[in-house]
């Protein structure tokens, strides 16, 4: 009889109002009559039990019932605003990139329909804090752990405690909370719709047919090439309806528009690096929108700054922006695609800028690449000075290079100020654990390749001098003055920042324009690749899309 009170009592929890009362009271006067001890109370402790017990391998969960003490947060007949803001939110957990099996929507309706005690009731209250905790999480700073993905994306992403995540979400209203817990930068949103878009796309097939590459196509040429790089333009939106089969001038400027979005020299001929990007498919373009939506989750609660310094490394460009417009932009040339050598992925504080500076050569340059040069002939690379522990400079032609390896070599190696140091005449600092800086280069040539990735990691600016002027616009009338002082004394001299500013080094190869329009750039470290793979392993599933 105590189970039938029990099972007769969860079956009336979830009804309110008047006829919840009426049904409690005959289910009381059914007690009475049997002489059944209080299922009230049985069932109360039947439930908490069940909590207690689901919860407590969970530091988070079991903390947040104690201090409720174990009241429900999901299950009872007043929680329906939350259940249905918690199943909305699952339902559309596919539209921000999801892995939506994570969550166990389904299963947790089913079980919802299926109760038939108060234990199974405790356990459910618990797996539906679990499954909230993880679509908050996921939603909010990724499901995916980039350090165990790649080892230059070192960025500290700001995981959220799970029990404060508890806590806020049972005092508001749980439908803007749950709205609230994603990115809410407007980049976010136009990659959602992004999303859709691509999805579209490949429901009615593609873009169509690519294109041949074996062969550049410039304006006056005619043939079924242009013909399918007119009918692929079309589709992707660059060009209006048109018949021609000729390499006019409407598609010179349509090609042109392509490549301006794609990061390629706007020359508006297709040569094999344009055709090459033509040419790449609408699943791979949602791929590379779906990893910008994780990225971006990694960044949700680092605070950019009103004024800050974004380098995309796969858009080889270094830019100031303030209140979210972008007030200065230099090319930049990034790290080589080598081991080693990649530049990393982080947020720091720009702190300074050093005048006229003093490279010190890394040690892992020094023996990799200067030992064996000096093992041949200790009289090479003359324009870098060498120097024992003390600070001495050392006689080249008294020392046998030869006895020394990478893991024993004892000196060090710099390169004293000069117009043809490697930092170039200026370094902007922002002191890291992996020497990353943004500096000048006496190698300009390699700005006017279309992609840069040839420094050891650092970040070379295309403009440094106006970078400078622009920085310290907010600190003195005369910016230029002030650097130019700097710059004639021909030493090493230091200008701090009035006020840090917040630079961040990203790797976004999607990423809207501020028309909103998704603008693409090659995987040059191959980062994005990997971080797709990280994310179907965690259990993302491609919508299927049917036309």
């Amino acid at each position: 009889m105590e189970q039938d009170a029990e099972v007769y009592m969860t079956a009336t929890a979830f009804r309110p109002g008047i006829l919840g009362l009426v049904h409690f009271l005959l289910l009381s006067l059914f007690v009475l009559l049997l002489g059944v001890p209080d299922p009230a109370m049985a069932n109360s402790l039947a439930y908490r039990q069940a909590v207690a017990e689901a919860a407590a391998s969970d530091r988070a969960l079991a903390e947040f019932y104690r201090e409720r003490d174990y009241l429900p947060l999901w299950t009872s007949g007043a929680d329906s605003g939350r259940r249905a803001a918690l199943f909305g939110a699952l339902d559309m957990a596919g539209e921000h990139g999801l892995p939506v099996g994570r969550y166990e929507s389904d299963e947790l309706r089913a079980a919802f329909a299926e109760l038939r005690s108060e234990r199974q009731r405790g356990r459910l209250e618990v797996r539906v804090s679990a499954a909230f905790l993880r679509y908050a999480r996921d939603v909010q700073t990724g499901f995916v752990d980039p350090v165990s993905v790649d080892a230059g994306i070192v960025r500290e992403v700001p995981r959220r405690d799970p029990l404060q995540t508890l806590r806020s979400f049972a005092a508001a209203d749980p439908a803007a909370f749950i709205k609230g817990l994603p990115p809410q930068m407007r980049q976010y949103g136009e990659l959602r719709r992004a999303r859709l878009d691509l999805e579209a796309v490949i429901g009615r097939g593609g873009w169509g047919a690519t294109v041949a590459s074996d062969k550049t196509l410039r304006p006056g040429d005619s043939g079924p090439s242009v013909v399918a790089l007119r009918d692929r333009l079309i589709s992707m939106g660059y060009l209006g309806r048109t018949a021609t089969q000729t390499f006019d001038g409407t598609l010179q400027k349509a090609v042109q528009g392509f490549q301006l979005e794609h990061g390629l020299a706007p020359d508006g001929v297709a040569g094999p690096g344009t055709l090459a990007e033509v040419n790449v498919g609408a699943e791979a373009r949602l791929h590379a929108v779906l990893v910008a939506m994780e990225r971006l989750r990694w960044m949700n609660g680092i605070e950019l700054g009103k004024r800050h310094i974004w380098v995309n490394l796969p858009d080889f460009t270094a830019k100031i922006v303030d209140d979210g417009k972008v007030t200065f932009e230099s090319v930049t040339v990034v790290g080589m695609n080598e081991d080693g050598r990649r530049s990393p992925e982080f947020s720091d504080q720009m702190e300074f800028m050093v005048v006229n500076p003093t490279w010190n050569v890394p040690h892992s340059i020094t023996v990799k690449e200067y030992l064996p040069m000096l093992q041949k002939n200790p009289r090479s690379v003359g324009h870098l000075r060498i120097t024992d522990r003390h600070g001495r400079v050392v006689n080249r032609d008294a020392t046998d290079f030869s006895q020394f390896t990478a893991s024993n070599f004892p000196f060090r190696m710099s390169q004293p100020p000069a117009d043809d140091n490697a930092l170039g005449l200026v370094k902007f600092m922002f002191p890291n654990p992996w020497n990353i800086y943004l500096h000048d280069t006496p190698s300009k040539s390699l700005f006017q390749k279309e992609a840069r990735a040839f420094s050891h990691g650092c970040i070379r600016l295309g403009k440094p001098f106006d970078f400078a002027y622009a920085l310290l616009a907010r600190q003195t009338d005369d910016p230029v003055g002030l650097f130019e002082r700097h710059l004639k004394t021909r030493s090493e001299t230091t200008i701090h920042l009035q006020k840090p500013v917040p630079v961040h080094l990203v790797y976004f190869t999607a990423w809207p324009s501020a028309r909103g329009e998704i603008e693409y750039r090659r995987d040059v470290y191959g980062r994005d690749a990997r971080v797709f793979d990280a994310m179907q392993a965690a259990g993302l599933v491609l919508r299927e899309v049917r036309g």
